[in-house]
């Protein structure tokens, strides 16, 4: 069986969860030192290729090569890397074709600021002007070409979530596997009211708004995003993250606090605030690769139908946040929640009945 407590994807998240920005700039950064010095090795032995050839004056040493693209890509990471993360809220406002004109210009900005600094540092002017212009151009041609594959490292970690993307190229879930998870099922509460209230855009607004405040509590609490259905979100994590500290239910009070802290934007621009409810559910379930055209991780089994079962009752019974029984037994007694058994109920589609209690609250 395998170590949970060395598992590559579960570490990637706590600590995305616990530095966010030092894990958003350690990809930037490692990622360009290794671009880097595939560029300049294949500089290099084509160099060496043509002094061959061509018996030509002997090359600057490949150490100093190296350490040049070392120091380009640890301050090419820095720099782009802060720029993007800080002006991630100003990307939201813009078109996917401006943003990436916008990033460009930034590139080729930091690209010649990099260039002008390494030439002054490291070669003076032993390396005439000519050559410095095809240096840079080959930069620039390099880096861009670089950016898109590293946008779509980012694009992964933002759809799946940080440390999933090796397990991908490794192929983990090109064949079912069992894992053990814990879901939530999140579904807006009075939906039909609101979008009658609010219209069909604005709602869309409001649905878009909540989900992003939800997703501001995601990594706090080591929860992953499975899929948006409608004005539904569904959440999971892996048993052992999502029992630690009782993330997976300090998470639901956390986004309720969120939209509270938020209380006077939703208020004046859609004069309701989101509620949600709840369930929560464990067990075994198939994880697998899905689609062609569209390529998702997909998870499978009774778990997730009884999961949603448990959200579909939270109305009769007048509960925010519903939990299988079977699932408290697992947090333990003296967990710190309170609760209010509702019994053993009868669930749309169950064969047999399933426990059900009700977390009122978590102890101060």
């Amino acid at each position: 069986m395998q170590n949970k407590k060395w598992d590559y994807t579960s570490l990637a998240r706590r600590f995305s969860a616990r530095f966010p920005l030092l894990s958003y700039l350690g990809i930037q950064i490692n990622f360009w030192i290794l671009a880097n010095i595939f560029l300049v090795s294949l500089m290099h032995l084509q160099a060496l290729s043509i002094q061959e050839t061509f018996k030509g004056n002997e090359l600057i040493r490949f150490d100093k090569v190296l350490l040049l693209a070392v120091v380009l890509g640890l301050l090419y990471g820095i720099v782009l890397g802060l720029t993007d993360r800080y002006l991630e809220r100003f990307y939201k406002q813009l078109s996917l074709g401006k943003i990436i004109l916008f990033k460009t210009g930034v590139s080729v900005s930091v690209i010649i600021m990099i260039v002008v600094l390494l030439r002054a540092f490291f070669f003076g002017l032993t390396i005439s002007e000519q050559s410095w212009e095809y240096f840079f151009y080959i930069l620039v041609i390099y880096y861009l070409l670089m950016t898109l594959m590293l946008s779509f490292i980012n694009q992964v970690n933002r759809k799946y979530g940080p440390g999933v993307l090796v397990p991908l190229l490794l192929g983990k879930y090109r064949s079912p596997r069992e894992e053990e998870r814990i879901f939530m099922f999140m579904d807006l509460q009075s939906s039909t009211t609101i979008a009658e209230q609010l219209g069909h855009l604005k709602y869309s607004s409001f649905i878009r708004d909540s989900f992003m405040d939800i997703n501001e509590v995601l990594l706090p609490h080591n929860a992953e995003v499975y899929q948006y259905v409608g004005d539904e979100i569904v959440v999971t994590w892996r048993i052992d993250e999502g029992l630690k500290f009782l993330s997976c239910i300090r998470f639901f009070f956390a986004c309720e606090y969120r939209f509270f802290e938020r209380e006077q934007y939703y208020m004046s621009n859609y004069g309701v605030l989101p509620r949600f409810k709840a369930s929560l559910h464990m067990g075994k379930v198939t994880a697998v690769e899905i689609g062609e055209v569209k390529r998702d991780i997909a998870y499978h089994g009774d778990t997730l139908n009884t999961a949603a079962r448990i959200q579909s009752v939270c109305n009769d019974y007048n509960k925010r946040l519903l939990i299988s029984t079977y699932m408290l037994e697992a947090i333990g007694a003296n967990s710190g929640i309170r609760t209010e058994t509702i019994g053993m109920i009868q669930l749309k589609g169950k064969a047999t009945k399933v426990g059900i209690a009700s977390v009122e609250g978590l102890d101060a």
